[in-house]
């Protein structure tokens, strides 16, 4: 493939990838896909959590450090569909709050767009993949069309704890899920049997295999899988990009030229790729002239709370692995108090498995040989569960960089550095409180919170205004490098409490119809 030339270069085919070949090959542009794992097929899946950890991934190694690692094997993809072909599929829209923080709180960053902007985008794309849920029911949602499809079904366990937050003064709605509850579009309808962890082999899941990865093949975009991108090819302007190096499925070193390229690799791939690319006036890397490559990289904490409730049945194994209900009464950035800064949400009643990801037997992590046994004979009937996801702030110093070990094609490998600075982790501390009370509120006998986790990967080629203080404009092109886009949630100068990938697709919708009508500007 050495000197192949289209008119666009993606880099990963996860959900920013395929949404963005799907538009462009639509749009009558030669799109060639570059995808480092394995070429998946929705028959490929299998309803089995050791068989959904090869969907991680599964490149060359990245570190982590810091005093909160976020978990980059949960969190990231290996093949087609990337990191969404096995998302749980929660899709919540963020709030224009989320998009003013720096302005509203004097903490954080401030998108340079609003909820406002990414609104209409927002209600095109649940329309496209299919998003279940109330809207009416959901009293904290900003403005937007109806979903599409009626919530899904709802089980003992969420009915249960539900009562507690209602006792409590709280309200909950069922969540917006990318998964359908009817046929839609020829994918059947949800069996509601939890194992969205997995990738969901009947398609009710909104993956990229059964929605813009489709659609892109349809179109004419090219997806060619084992080809492990190692850095960008400088451009003869060095404000430009040529194209990118890569090593192919044999070990070969080629290349592949495009007038446009858009990194679509993760929240780690993207700033691993900038940092490894090098050239007169790419000294700090490709589009880096701010430092911010590999900067301000966030993730959600979570405050994991559990339950019995002995008389019944909770039908913890039924349902999806992201949650039946949810609560967003402590969505205001300072209604926890006591030094807590943040927004909340909660999800309730996820499906559960017995062990492996917020598997029953990970409730309680301590026990061993026959106090697992009894602990595992009560919670596999009786057991209920809710996680409380708190916003991490963005924090410069949390970041993407690279290390000294060698990777493919001779670069180097990256590392993460996380720590959740102090009013976020009192954020989840006050979280874990409020959601025992909740529980005990319930009914539930027992209630207990786990230690700290995260979740979701997102920023490190932060969107902003200008080329001193973000990575790239409002539609992902790099200020530096004219012709060079990027996609995902690394854009995102702040997470909210909300999974990202609704926002990821909307904000990756904005950016290429923006680049079709710029064409070839």
């Amino acid at each position: 493939m050495t000197g192949a030339r289209t008119d666009a270069l993606i880099v990963g085919a996860g959900a920013a990838g395929s949404l963005y070949a799907a538009r462009l090959a639509a749009a009558g542009k030669s799109v060639l896909v570059l995808e480092a794992g394995p070429a998946w097929k929705n028959e490929d899946l299998v309803s089995s959590l050791i068989w959904a950890r090869r969907l991680r991934w599964g490149g060359p190694p990245v570190a982590s450090g810091g005093d909160n690692p976020l978990g980059v094997g949960f969190n990231t993809g290996w093949g087609l569909g990337g990191a969404a072909l096995h998302h749980y599929g929660t899709w919540p829209r963020l709030m224009p709050s989320d998009f003013t923080m720096k302005s509203d709180h004097g903490q954080g960053l401030d998108w340079p767009i609003g909820y406002d902007d990414l609104r209409p985008f927002y209600d095109r794309v649940q329309e496209e993949v299919g998003i279940s849920g109330d809207a009416d029911e959901e009293v904290w949602r900003p403005a937007g069309a109806a979903y599409p499809l009626p919530p899904l079904e709802q089980f003992a366990q969420a009915r249960l704890v539900s009562a507690g937050f209602e006792k409590l003064g709280m309200k909950t709605a069922p969540s917006p899920m990318a998964i359908l509850s009817r046929p839609y579009k020829g994918r059947d309808a949800c069996i509601y049997d939890g194992w969205c962890d997995a990738g969901c082999p009947i398609g009710a899941l909104a993956n990229p295999l059964v929605t813009y990865q489709a659609a892109a093949r349809k179109a004419g975009a090219r997806f060619v899988t084992g080809t492990y991108v190692t850095r960008l090819i400088q451009g003869s302007n060095k404000g430009e990009v040529a194209g990118v190096e890569y090593i192919d499925g044999d070990g070969a070193a080629q290349r592949a030229e495009a007038d446009v390229v858009i990194l679509a690799a993760s929240t780690i791939g993207n700033p691993a790729i900038l940092l490894n690319s090098t050239g007169e006036g790419w000294d700090g890397g490709a589009a880096n002239s701010s430092g911010l490559v590999g900067r301000y990289v966030m993730g959600h904490s979570i405050a994991a709370v559990y339950g019995f409730f002995d008389d019944v049945e909770t039908q913890n194994y039924l349902g999806v692995s992201g949650a039946q209900r949810t609560n967003q009464d402590h969505y205001d950035k300072t209604s926890l108090g006591g030094g807590a800064f943040g927004s909340l949400q909660w999800q309730i009643g996820p499906a559960t498995k017995p062990n492996d990801l917020l598997g029953v037997a990970m409730a309680k992590a301590n026990l061993f040989g026959e106090d697992l046994t009894r602990f595992m004979d009560r919670a596999v009937h009786h057991m209920a569960v809710m996680f409380g996801f708190g916003e991490g702030l963005p924090v410069r110093e949390n970041r993407v960089e690279l290390t000294d070990a060698k990777g493919p094609g001779g670069t180097k490998l990256a590392r993460v550095v996380h720590g959740f600075p102090a009013p976020s982790m009192k954020l989840w501390e006050k979280a874990s409180e409020l959601g025992v009370r909740v529980m005990d509120a319930a009914g539930a006998a027992d209630p207990w919170s786990g230690p700290p986790a995260s979740a979701h990967l997102m920023g490190g080629t932060i969107m902003g205004s200008d080329s001193e203080t973000s990575v790239t404009d409002s539609y992902g092109r790099c200020h530096d490098v004219a012709n060079l886009f990027v996609a995902g949630p690394g854009l995102f100068p702040t997470g909210g409490a909300m999974n990202p990938n609704f926002t990821n697709h909307a904000v990756s919708l904005r950016g290429v119809e923006h680049l079709i009508g710029n064409w070839p500007k």
